[in-house]
């Protein structure tokens, strides 16, 4: 797949941080403990001697168990770079307030804006819609990726 050019003023680069949901496997309700049981013995995702209630630090990787705690946003106009983050104890104003930002503020005029990540097509997005479907958000156009070509996400 061949890249096409962009200025580096029509790009949006983002990072998420993610924890589980809940201090530990003993905080989590009794139907969710079962889930991540499951999930774990299906995957084959514990370590060699560990337990489900040890395995569960790893809970905020997934996005069924975990919520995002922090959205840090970059971006360059007249070759300055301006960052701003989301973030805060409630996530669902934390989403909020990054679709918002992506809906309505218009650093970028009417160019196509793309984002950026460090593994954004594997983590990053699908974790932030997916928090988003969870807390009934309306996700972002930018992230919404329903009916496009797998191998594509813009």
């Amino acid at each position: 797949m061949m890249l096409t050019p962009m200025e580096k003023e029509n790009i949006v680069f983002l990072d998420i941080e993610t924890v589980p949901q809940y201090a530990g496997f003993s905080d989590v309700p009794e139907p969710l403990q079962h889930l991540w049981e499951e999930k774990n013995t299906r995957q084959k995702l514990l370590k060699e001697n560990e337990t489900i209630a040890e395995s569960f630090s790893r809970g905020g990787l997934y996005a069924e168990f975990g919520k995002i705690i922090c959205i840090v946003i970059g971006f360059i106009q007249k070759d300055k770079l301006y960052i701003k983050s989301f973030a805060g104890d409630n996530e669902i104003d934390l989403l909020k307030a990054f679709a918002h930002f992506l809906e309505n503020h218009k650093p970028f005029g009417n160019r196509p804006v793309q984002l950026c990540a460090h593994n954004g097509k594997e983590f990053d997005y699908p974790y932030i819609a997916r928090r988003m479907i969870i807390n009934r958000l309306k996700i972002p156009a930018l992230l919404d990726n329903s009916g496009k070509n797998p191998g594509r996400f813009n």
